[in-house]
């Protein structure tokens, strides 16, 4: 395959798990960067804190860089498949971690709760899965937008410049994404 996924043109999560898929880890990079952050807070919210998240983050994309050769991409973001993984990612590292309390094994971050709350893991799995179809439900540039400044961290003027649009675009258009999100955080809590 000529394209090794050099080319300086965004593409959409179907032609990068491809080329990840085929081996380019230039793509697989591109895919970590862009959801490291959404999958790393997923993680937090369901192990309850920074060391495991990290963990998991990393398990996670260990993973899906495991299973990419054969994959077939759904919707048109990774994202659902990613948080699917760190969802069973943080169960296993949950159940390890109750199994090795239980046999007396001494955790590993003496700062791990007690007692896992259990509903509310549900509550932000549901929450994660509401904001989730709410992205997935998004216009391309909108969803770019969201990728780039929410969940990268671009700064609206460099995002703007990325997307080829105006300052204006990217600030307004995030604005009404964050209204619609927050409206799905009230809805869900």
């Amino acid at each position: 395959m000529a394209d090794d996924g050099s080319r300086d043109d965004p593409q959409d999560d179907a032609a990068l798990a491809a080329l990840a898929a085929g081996g380019s880890e230039r793509a697989f990079r591109t895919i970590y960067r862009a959801y490291v952050r959404p999958v790393y807070w997923l993680a937090h919210g369901l192990v309850g804190n920074p060391a495991d998240a990290e963990e998991v983050t990393q398990e996670t994309f260990l993973v899906a860089w495991r299973k990419l050769p054969g994959f077939e991409l759904a919707g048109e973001s990774l994202l659902p498949w990613l948080a699917t993984i760190c969802r069973f990612q943080a169960a296993n590292r949950v159940r390890r971690q109750r199994r090795d309390r239980e046999h007396n094994v001494a955790p590993a971050d003496e700062s791990l709760p007690d007692t896992i709350d259990v509903e509310q893991q549900v509550v932000d799995a549901a929450l994660a899965d509401a904001i989730l179809r709410e992205v997935s439900g998004l216009g391309d540039l909108d969803r770019e937008i969201f990728r780039l400044c929410a969940t990268e961290g671009y700064a609206y003027q460099a995002a703007a410049e990325q997307l080829g649009v105006a300052h204006g675009v990217v600030r307004n258009r995030l604005s009404r994404i964050r209204t619609r999100l927050r409206t799905v955080v009230k809805e869900s809590t």
